[in-house]
Protein backbone atom coordinates (compact mmCIF):
# COMPACT_ATOMS: atom_id res chain seq x y z
CA UNK A 1 0.00 0.00 0.00
CA UNK A 2 0.74 3.57 -1.26
CA UNK A 3 1.34 5.75 1.88
CA UNK A 4 1.69 9.80 1.02
CA UNK A 5 2.36 12.58 2.34
CA UNK A 6 5.20 14.53 4.05
CA UNK A 7 5.06 13.23 7.85
CA UNK A 8 4.70 9.26 6.67
CA UNK A 9 6.38 9.22 3.97
CA UNK A 10 7.28 5.83 3.46
CA UNK A 11 5.16 2.41 2.39
CA UNK A 12 6.45 0.34 5.02
CA UNK A 13 4.74 -0.64 8.23
CA UNK A 14 7.66 -1.15 10.10
CA UNK A 15 8.15 2.52 10.08
CA UNK A 16 4.93 3.35 11.03
CA UNK A 17 5.65 1.10 14.29
CA UNK A 18 8.43 3.42 14.90
CA UNK A 19 6.42 6.45 14.94
CA UNK A 20 3.81 5.28 17.62
CA UNK A 21 6.91 3.75 19.97
CA UNK A 22 8.47 7.39 19.41
CA UNK A 23 4.81 9.46 19.90
CA UNK A 24 5.15 12.47 22.37
CA UNK A 25 1.37 13.37 23.76
CA UNK A 26 1.27 17.00 22.28
CA UNK A 27 -0.91 19.44 23.94
CA UNK A 28 -2.77 21.49 21.60
CA UNK A 29 -5.55 24.86 21.95
CA UNK A 30 -8.99 23.57 21.78
CA UNK A 31 -10.44 23.03 18.07
CA UNK A 32 -7.43 23.45 16.66
CA UNK A 33 -6.64 21.05 13.43
CA UNK A 34 -5.08 18.22 15.73
CA UNK A 35 -8.20 18.34 17.58
CA UNK A 36 -6.74 17.45 21.15
CA UNK A 37 -8.00 19.15 24.27
CA UNK A 38 -5.15 19.96 26.59
CA UNK A 39 -4.44 16.91 28.69
CA UNK A 40 -7.20 17.20 31.96
CA UNK A 41 -4.34 16.15 34.08
CA UNK A 42 -1.97 18.85 33.08
CA UNK A 43 -3.91 21.00 35.62
CA UNK A 44 -4.65 18.94 38.42
CA UNK A 45 -3.16 19.92 41.51
CA UNK A 46 -2.43 16.29 43.49
CA UNK A 47 -4.77 16.20 45.75
CA UNK A 48 -7.46 16.46 43.11
CA UNK A 49 -8.78 13.07 41.79
CA UNK A 50 -6.37 12.02 39.01
CA UNK A 51 -7.88 11.78 35.53
CA UNK A 52 -6.00 11.83 31.87
CA UNK A 53 -7.22 13.07 28.96
CA UNK A 54 -9.81 10.32 27.32
CA UNK A 55 -7.69 10.34 24.21
CA UNK A 56 -4.51 9.52 26.24
CA UNK A 57 -6.33 7.03 28.05
CA UNK A 58 -7.67 5.40 24.60
CA UNK A 59 -4.15 5.40 23.23
CA UNK A 60 -2.76 3.99 26.37
CA UNK A 61 -5.21 0.73 25.85
CA UNK A 62 -4.93 0.67 22.47
CA UNK A 63 -0.96 0.83 22.80
CA UNK A 64 -0.70 -2.11 25.49
CA UNK A 65 -2.63 -4.63 23.98
CA UNK A 66 -0.66 -7.48 22.93
CA UNK A 67 -3.28 -8.99 21.31
CA UNK A 68 -6.27 -9.25 20.89
CA UNK A 69 -8.45 -9.84 23.87
CA UNK A 70 -11.03 -12.90 24.29
CA UNK A 71 -14.22 -11.15 25.51
CA UNK A 72 -16.53 -12.76 27.79
CA UNK A 73 -19.22 -10.39 26.85
CA UNK A 74 -22.00 -11.45 24.63
CA UNK A 75 -23.25 -9.49 22.02
CA UNK A 76 -26.59 -7.35 21.11
CA UNK A 77 -27.89 -6.66 17.85
CA UNK A 78 -30.37 -4.44 16.79
CA UNK A 79 -31.73 -4.35 13.29
CA UNK A 80 -33.63 -2.30 11.13
CA UNK A 81 -35.49 -5.60 9.67
CA UNK A 82 -35.27 -8.08 12.19
CA UNK A 83 -35.94 -10.40 10.11
CA UNK A 84 -33.29 -10.34 7.24
CA UNK A 85 -30.75 -12.58 7.82
CA UNK A 86 -27.72 -12.09 9.85
CA UNK A 87 -24.69 -13.67 8.81
CA UNK A 88 -21.38 -14.25 10.70
CA UNK A 89 -18.29 -16.06 10.00
CA UNK A 90 -15.57 -18.12 12.14
CA UNK A 91 -13.41 -18.13 9.23
CA UNK A 92 -11.83 -15.26 7.55
CA UNK A 93 -11.51 -16.83 3.99
CA UNK A 94 -15.50 -17.09 4.26
CA UNK A 95 -15.41 -13.41 3.23
CA UNK A 96 -14.49 -13.77 -0.29
CA UNK A 97 -11.73 -10.98 0.07
CA UNK A 98 -8.88 -10.47 -2.07
CA UNK A 99 -6.38 -13.09 -1.74
CA UNK A 100 -3.88 -10.20 -1.19
CA UNK A 101 -5.90 -8.41 1.52
CA UNK A 102 -6.82 -11.71 3.05
CA UNK A 103 -2.89 -12.48 3.21
CA UNK A 104 -2.35 -9.56 4.71
CA UNK A 105 -4.67 -10.28 7.70
CA UNK A 106 -3.09 -13.90 8.24
CA UNK A 107 0.54 -12.13 7.81
CA UNK A 108 -1.26 -9.98 11.19
CA UNK A 109 -1.71 -13.01 13.33
CA UNK A 110 -5.53 -13.12 12.79
CA UNK A 111 -6.15 -16.51 12.31
CA UNK A 112 -9.73 -16.49 13.44
CA UNK A 113 -12.32 -13.53 13.77
CA UNK A 114 -12.99 -12.36 17.45
CA UNK A 115 -16.34 -12.34 18.80
CA UNK A 116 -17.09 -8.70 17.08
CA UNK A 117 -15.37 -9.20 13.98
CA UNK A 118 -18.12 -12.50 13.45
CA UNK A 119 -20.72 -10.50 12.82
CA UNK A 120 -19.54 -7.02 12.03
CA UNK A 121 -17.01 -7.73 9.53
CA UNK A 122 -19.97 -9.83 7.12
CA UNK A 123 -22.08 -6.27 7.63
CA UNK A 124 -19.83 -4.17 6.44
CA UNK A 125 -19.03 -6.08 3.63
CA UNK A 126 -22.33 -6.75 2.88
CA UNK A 127 -24.18 -5.78 -1.01
CA UNK A 128 -25.52 -2.87 -0.51
CA UNK A 129 -23.53 -1.89 1.42
CA UNK A 130 -25.13 -1.46 5.67
CA UNK A 131 -24.75 1.00 8.03
CA UNK A 132 -23.40 -0.12 11.45
CA UNK A 133 -22.95 1.31 15.00
CA UNK A 134 -20.54 -0.95 16.98
CA UNK A 135 -19.58 -0.41 20.74
CA UNK A 136 -16.65 -2.65 22.17
CA UNK A 137 -13.77 -2.83 24.52
CA UNK A 138 -10.55 -1.90 23.13
CA UNK A 139 -8.34 -5.23 22.14
CA UNK A 140 -11.53 -6.85 20.66
CA UNK A 141 -10.99 -6.60 17.39
CA UNK A 142 -12.59 -3.19 16.43
CA UNK A 143 -10.02 -1.32 14.60
CA UNK A 144 -9.35 -4.49 12.56
CA UNK A 145 -12.76 -5.21 11.42
CA UNK A 146 -13.31 -1.14 9.94
CA UNK A 147 -9.93 -0.95 8.29
CA UNK A 148 -10.39 -4.34 6.48
CA UNK A 149 -14.07 -2.71 5.29
CA UNK A 150 -12.43 -0.08 4.40
CA UNK A 151 -9.55 -1.75 1.79
CA UNK A 152 -12.36 -3.78 0.78
CA UNK A 153 -14.44 -0.88 -0.54
CA UNK A 154 -11.64 0.97 -2.29
CA UNK A 155 -11.65 0.98 -5.97
CA UNK A 156 -8.20 1.61 -7.50
CA UNK A 157 -8.82 2.07 -10.70
CA UNK A 158 -9.90 5.36 -10.36
CA UNK A 159 -7.63 7.88 -8.43
CA UNK A 160 -9.51 10.43 -5.83
CA UNK A 161 -10.51 9.49 -2.20
CA UNK A 162 -13.08 7.14 -1.45
CA UNK A 163 -12.60 6.39 2.16
CA UNK A 164 -12.91 8.88 4.65
CA UNK A 165 -11.63 7.68 8.57
CA UNK A 166 -12.01 9.97 11.19
CA UNK A 167 -10.04 9.55 14.61
CA UNK A 168 -9.84 12.19 17.48
CA UNK A 169 -6.45 12.66 17.88
CA UNK A 170 -2.94 12.57 15.51
CA UNK A 171 -2.00 9.72 17.81
CA UNK A 172 -5.40 7.69 17.54
CA UNK A 173 -5.40 8.07 13.78
CA UNK A 174 -1.21 7.04 13.39
CA UNK A 175 -2.31 3.70 15.58
CA UNK A 176 -5.26 3.36 12.60
CA UNK A 177 -3.12 4.09 9.91
CA UNK A 178 -0.23 1.52 10.86
CA UNK A 179 -2.91 -1.21 11.13
CA UNK A 180 -4.11 -0.62 7.64
CA UNK A 181 -0.61 -0.31 6.46
CA UNK A 182 0.01 -3.80 7.76
CA UNK A 183 -3.53 -5.62 6.80
CA UNK A 184 -2.40 -3.72 3.06
CA UNK A 185 1.16 -5.12 2.97
CA UNK A 186 0.38 -7.19 0.19
CA UNK A 187 -2.44 -4.50 -1.57
CA UNK A 188 0.41 -2.01 -3.29
CA UNK A 189 -2.29 -0.43 -5.50
CA UNK A 190 -3.86 1.02 -2.50
CA UNK A 191 -2.96 4.41 -1.68
CA UNK A 192 -3.09 6.07 2.01
CA UNK A 193 -3.14 9.78 2.71
CA UNK A 194 -2.89 11.19 6.53
CA UNK A 195 -4.24 14.52 7.12
CA UNK A 196 -3.26 15.23 10.63
CA UNK A 197 -0.70 17.72 12.15
CA UNK A 198 2.59 17.90 10.10
CA UNK A 199 0.96 17.04 6.93
CA UNK A 200 0.56 20.01 4.53
CA UNK A 201 -1.26 20.33 0.76
CA UNK A 202 -0.40 23.39 -1.48
CA UNK A 203 -3.09 25.55 -2.62
CA UNK A 204 -4.88 23.63 -5.76
CA UNK A 205 -3.79 19.96 -5.07
CA UNK A 206 -6.43 17.48 -6.16
CA UNK A 207 -5.57 14.20 -3.48
CA UNK A 208 -5.29 11.44 -5.83
CA UNK A 209 -5.33 8.82 -2.64
CA UNK A 210 -8.02 6.26 -2.09
CA UNK A 211 -8.17 6.54 1.78
CA UNK A 212 -7.31 9.80 3.92
CA UNK A 213 -6.94 8.95 8.11
CA UNK A 214 -7.18 12.12 9.79
CA UNK A 215 -8.48 14.33 12.88
CA UNK A 216 -11.54 16.79 12.03
CA UNK A 217 -10.48 20.02 11.95
CA UNK A 218 -7.85 19.17 9.31
CA UNK A 219 -10.01 16.88 6.98
CA UNK A 220 -12.55 19.56 6.89
CA UNK A 221 -9.90 21.98 5.62
CA UNK A 222 -8.61 19.71 2.92
CA UNK A 223 -11.95 19.10 1.86
CA UNK A 224 -14.36 21.54 2.25
CA UNK A 225 -11.57 24.92 2.20
CA UNK A 226 -9.36 24.01 -0.36
CA UNK A 227 -11.23 21.54 -2.31
CA UNK A 228 -8.42 19.14 -2.25
CA UNK A 229 -10.78 15.91 -2.65
CA UNK A 230 -14.84 15.84 -3.17
CA UNK A 231 -16.30 14.75 -0.05
CA UNK A 232 -19.28 13.57 -2.14
CA UNK A 233 -17.45 10.96 -4.02
CA UNK A 234 -16.47 9.08 -0.56
CA UNK A 235 -18.24 5.73 -0.24
CA UNK A 236 -16.88 5.03 2.94
CA UNK A 237 -17.50 7.37 6.08
CA UNK A 238 -16.03 5.61 9.36
CA UNK A 239 -16.38 7.60 12.67
CA UNK A 240 -13.76 5.88 15.60
CA UNK A 241 -13.34 6.84 18.65
CA UNK A 242 -16.54 8.37 18.63
CA UNK A 243 -16.43 8.34 22.69
CA UNK A 244 -13.41 10.07 22.36
CA UNK A 245 -14.46 12.60 20.11
CA UNK A 246 -17.71 14.09 21.76
CA UNK A 247 -14.82 14.44 24.84
CA UNK A 248 -13.15 16.79 22.44
CA UNK A 249 -14.07 20.92 22.53
CA UNK A 250 -15.24 21.37 18.79
CA UNK A 251 -14.64 17.56 17.03
CA UNK A 252 -18.82 17.41 17.38
CA UNK A 253 -19.47 20.07 15.47
CA UNK A 254 -16.27 19.29 13.02
CA UNK A 255 -17.54 16.12 12.30
CA UNK A 256 -21.64 17.06 11.52
CA UNK A 257 -20.02 19.46 8.90
CA UNK A 258 -17.99 16.98 7.36
CA UNK A 259 -21.35 14.69 7.70
CA UNK A 260 -23.40 17.23 5.70
CA UNK A 261 -20.98 16.89 2.72
CA UNK A 262 -20.87 13.45 1.80
CA UNK A 263 -23.71 11.97 -0.43
CA UNK A 264 -26.47 9.82 0.95
CA UNK A 265 -25.51 6.35 0.25
CA UNK A 266 -22.00 6.55 1.40
CA UNK A 267 -21.27 3.72 4.21
CA UNK A 268 -21.51 4.60 7.79
CA UNK A 269 -19.62 3.16 10.34
CA UNK A 270 -19.24 4.30 13.97
CA UNK A 271 -17.22 2.57 16.83
CA UNK A 272 -16.95 3.59 20.37
CA UNK A 273 -15.76 1.86 23.67
CA UNK A 274 -18.65 3.23 25.27
CA UNK A 275 -22.49 2.80 24.77
CA UNK A 276 -23.69 6.23 27.24
CA UNK A 277 -26.48 7.95 26.12
CA UNK A 278 -24.84 11.10 24.71
CA UNK A 279 -22.65 9.09 22.19
CA UNK A 280 -25.85 7.14 21.09
CA UNK A 281 -27.21 10.48 20.73
CA UNK A 282 -24.56 11.79 18.17
CA UNK A 283 -24.43 8.15 16.75
CA UNK A 284 -27.94 8.18 15.48
CA UNK A 285 -27.75 11.67 13.93
CA UNK A 286 -24.87 10.81 11.95
CA UNK A 287 -25.59 6.79 10.98
CA UNK A 288 -28.88 6.52 9.58
CA UNK A 289 -30.68 2.86 10.21
CA UNK A 290 -27.94 1.40 11.26
CA UNK A 291 -27.30 -2.25 12.78
CA UNK A 292 -26.09 -1.75 16.54
CA UNK A 293 -23.98 -4.28 17.81
CA UNK A 294 -23.14 -3.81 21.75
CA UNK A 295 -21.78 -5.99 24.51
CA UNK A 296 -24.07 -7.14 27.39
CA UNK A 297 -22.04 -5.03 30.24
CA UNK A 298 -23.81 -6.96 32.58
CA UNK A 299 -22.56 -10.67 32.41
CA UNK A 300 -19.32 -9.75 33.50
CA UNK A 301 -18.74 -12.78 36.35
CA UNK A 302 -17.42 -11.83 39.40
CA UNK A 303 -17.55 -15.37 40.49
CA UNK A 304 -13.72 -16.05 40.95
CA UNK A 305 -12.73 -13.31 43.01
CA UNK A 306 -13.06 -13.04 47.06
CA UNK A 307 -14.27 -9.59 47.73
CA UNK A 308 -13.56 -7.99 51.24
CA UNK A 309 -13.68 -4.98 53.54
CA UNK A 310 -11.68 -3.34 55.77
CA UNK A 311 -12.58 -1.34 58.32
CA UNK A 312 -10.19 1.58 58.99
CA UNK A 313 -10.11 5.39 60.67
CA UNK A 314 -7.32 6.65 58.88
CA UNK A 315 -4.84 6.59 56.13
CA UNK A 316 -2.53 4.82 58.37
CA UNK A 317 -4.87 2.32 59.54
CA UNK A 318 -5.21 1.89 55.73
CA UNK A 319 -1.26 1.34 55.37
CA UNK A 320 -1.31 -0.84 57.95
CA UNK A 321 -4.01 -3.30 56.66
CA UNK A 322 -2.05 -3.43 54.07
CA UNK A 323 0.85 -4.86 55.60
CA UNK A 324 -0.52 -7.33 57.72
CA UNK A 325 -1.87 -8.60 54.88
CA UNK A 326 1.56 -8.82 53.16
CA UNK A 327 2.86 -10.57 56.38
CA UNK A 328 0.65 -13.01 56.09
CA UNK A 329 -0.27 -14.37 53.15
CA UNK A 330 2.03 -14.70 49.71
CA UNK A 331 1.34 -11.92 47.38
CA UNK A 332 2.07 -12.41 43.93
CA UNK A 333 1.81 -9.13 42.40
CA UNK A 334 -0.39 -6.41 43.52
CA UNK A 335 -2.26 -3.04 42.58
CA UNK A 336 -3.36 -0.26 44.75
CA UNK A 337 -5.45 1.63 43.48
CA UNK A 338 -5.79 5.35 45.22
CA UNK A 339 -8.18 8.95 44.55
CA UNK A 340 -5.61 11.29 44.00
CA UNK A 341 -1.87 11.33 43.14
CA UNK A 342 -0.85 12.81 46.65
CA UNK A 343 -1.98 9.71 48.36
CA UNK A 344 -0.70 7.55 45.63
CA UNK A 345 2.66 9.47 46.03
CA UNK A 346 2.65 9.19 49.89
CA UNK A 347 1.58 5.34 49.42
CA UNK A 348 4.94 4.66 47.40
CA UNK A 349 7.25 6.93 49.84
CA UNK A 350 5.91 4.10 52.45
CA UNK A 351 6.09 1.03 50.82
CA UNK A 352 9.31 1.87 49.43
CA UNK A 353 10.45 2.35 52.41
CA UNK A 354 9.64 -0.69 53.99
CA UNK A 355 11.41 -2.83 51.37
CA UNK A 356 8.34 -3.24 48.76
CA UNK A 357 9.09 -3.30 45.08
CA UNK A 358 6.86 -0.26 43.85
CA UNK A 359 6.10 1.35 40.51
CA UNK A 360 3.62 4.38 40.41
CA UNK A 361 1.35 4.94 37.40
CA UNK A 362 -0.46 8.33 37.45
CA UNK A 363 -1.77 11.40 35.12
CA UNK A 364 1.31 13.24 35.53
CA UNK A 365 2.98 10.92 33.14
CA UNK A 366 3.43 10.75 29.38
CA UNK A 367 1.78 7.63 27.69
CA UNK A 368 5.77 6.66 26.93
CA UNK A 369 6.82 7.02 30.32
CA UNK A 370 2.91 4.47 31.35
CA UNK A 371 4.44 2.22 28.93
CA UNK A 372 7.58 2.11 30.67
CA UNK A 373 6.06 1.39 34.38
CA UNK A 374 3.91 -1.14 32.84
CA UNK A 375 6.45 -3.26 30.87
CA UNK A 376 8.23 -3.02 34.04
CA UNK A 377 5.36 -4.29 35.99
CA UNK A 378 4.44 -7.17 33.63
CA UNK A 379 8.08 -8.16 33.64
CA UNK A 380 8.08 -8.88 37.54
CA UNK A 381 10.50 -6.16 38.20
CA UNK A 382 8.04 -4.42 40.35
CA UNK A 383 5.80 -6.46 42.39
CA UNK A 384 2.93 -3.36 43.38
CA UNK A 385 1.71 -1.09 40.99
CA UNK A 386 0.28 1.82 42.68
CA UNK A 387 -1.87 3.92 40.43
CA UNK A 388 -4.80 6.08 39.85
CA UNK A 389 -8.32 5.85 37.38
CA UNK A 390 -5.17 6.06 34.50
CA UNK A 391 -5.36 2.24 34.76
CA UNK A 392 -8.76 1.05 36.16
CA UNK A 393 -8.57 -0.50 32.61
CA UNK A 394 -6.63 -2.13 29.85
CA UNK A 395 -4.52 -4.09 31.39
CA UNK A 396 -4.03 -8.28 31.94
CA UNK A 397 -1.30 -9.22 34.01
CA UNK A 398 -1.49 -13.15 34.53
CA UNK A 399 0.68 -12.94 38.29
CA UNK A 400 -1.69 -9.96 39.62
CA UNK A 401 -3.17 -11.97 42.14
CA UNK A 402 -4.86 -8.71 45.17
CA UNK A 403 -6.26 -5.41 43.90
CA UNK A 404 -6.79 -3.49 47.03
CA UNK A 405 -9.10 -0.15 46.78
CA UNK A 406 -6.58 2.08 49.20
CA UNK A 407 -9.68 4.74 47.90
CA UNK A 408 -13.46 3.01 47.14
CA UNK A 409 -14.26 4.28 43.54
CA UNK A 410 -16.75 7.08 43.13
CA UNK A 411 -17.62 9.28 40.33
CA UNK A 412 -17.71 13.24 39.79
CA UNK A 413 -20.70 13.42 42.44
CA UNK A 414 -18.98 11.58 45.11
CA UNK A 415 -21.50 8.89 44.40
CA UNK A 416 -20.92 5.09 44.04
CA UNK A 417 -18.65 4.22 40.51
CA UNK A 418 -19.73 0.54 40.28
CA UNK A 419 -18.03 0.73 36.48
CA UNK A 420 -14.99 1.85 37.66
CA UNK A 421 -15.30 -0.98 40.79
CA UNK A 422 -15.74 -4.01 37.70
CA UNK A 423 -12.55 -2.67 36.24
CA UNK A 424 -10.49 -2.38 39.26
CA UNK A 425 -11.20 -5.75 40.21
CA UNK A 426 -10.99 -7.27 37.32
CA UNK A 427 -7.03 -6.80 37.08
CA UNK A 428 -7.24 -9.85 39.57
CA UNK A 429 -9.12 -13.07 38.79
CA UNK A 430 -7.98 -12.86 35.17
CA UNK A 431 -7.19 -16.45 32.61
CA UNK A 432 -9.76 -18.15 35.18
CA UNK A 433 -7.64 -17.82 38.20
CA UNK A 434 -8.79 -16.88 41.20
CA UNK A 435 -8.20 -13.46 42.80
CA UNK A 436 -9.00 -11.35 45.81
CA UNK A 437 -10.01 -7.95 45.80
CA UNK A 438 -9.35 -6.07 49.20
CA UNK A 439 -11.15 -2.46 49.95
CA UNK A 440 -10.31 0.04 52.54
CA UNK A 441 -13.37 1.75 53.96
CA UNK A 442 -12.65 4.77 56.88
CA UNK A 443 -15.67 6.48 56.45
CA UNK A 444 -19.62 5.95 56.85
CA UNK A 445 -19.05 7.29 53.07
CA UNK A 446 -16.51 4.74 52.01
CA UNK A 447 -19.07 2.48 53.76
CA UNK A 448 -22.36 3.46 51.74
CA UNK A 449 -20.35 3.19 48.61
CA UNK A 450 -18.79 -0.38 50.01
CA UNK A 451 -22.82 -0.99 50.47
CA UNK A 452 -24.14 0.25 46.84
CA UNK A 453 -21.32 -1.27 44.89
CA UNK A 454 -22.36 -4.79 46.59
CA UNK A 455 -26.10 -4.52 46.28
CA UNK A 456 -25.30 -3.46 42.77
CA UNK A 457 -23.44 -6.70 41.59
CA UNK A 458 -25.51 -8.52 44.27
CA UNK A 459 -21.98 -10.53 45.15
CA UNK A 460 -21.23 -10.26 48.99
CA UNK A 461 -18.04 -8.24 50.07
CA UNK A 462 -17.35 -10.02 53.26
CA UNK A 463 -15.94 -8.26 56.59
CA UNK A 464 -12.14 -8.93 57.36
CA UNK A 465 -10.20 -8.29 60.24
CA UNK A 466 -7.07 -6.94 59.38
CA UNK A 467 -5.75 -7.82 62.83
CA UNK A 468 -6.62 -10.91 63.29
CA UNK A 469 -4.07 -13.09 61.33
CA UNK A 470 -6.14 -16.27 61.34
CA UNK A 471 -8.96 -14.56 59.34
CA UNK A 472 -5.89 -13.22 57.24
CA UNK A 473 -5.11 -16.69 56.10
CA UNK A 474 -8.01 -17.94 55.28
CA UNK A 475 -8.38 -15.18 51.96
CA UNK A 476 -5.53 -16.55 50.96
CA UNK A 477 -6.25 -20.64 51.12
Amino acid sequence: MATEGAAVATTEATDLENLVTNLEIVNSTPGNEQGADPPENTALPDDDPDNVSPADASLLRKIIRKGLVESKYDLEIQRKDPTSPLYSVKRFDALRLKPELLKGVYAMGFNAPSKIQETAVPTLLAQPPQNLIAQSQSGTGKTAAFVLAMLSRVDTSVNHPQVLCLSPTYELAIQTGEVASKMAAFCPDIKLQFAVRGEEIARNTKLTCHIIIGTPGKILDWGVKFRAFDLKKIRVFVLDEADVMIATQGHQDQCIRIHKHLPKDCQMMFFSATYEPQVMEFAEYIVENPMIIRLRREQESLDNIKQYYVKCRNQEEKYQAIQNIYGVITVGQAIIFCHTRKTASWLSSKMSKDGHSVAVLSGDLTVEQRLCVLDRFRNGLEKVLITTNVLSRGIDVEQVTIVVNFDMPMDKSGDADCETYLHRIGRTGRFGKNGIAINLVDSDKSMDICRTIEAHFRKRIHLLDAENVDEIEKIGS
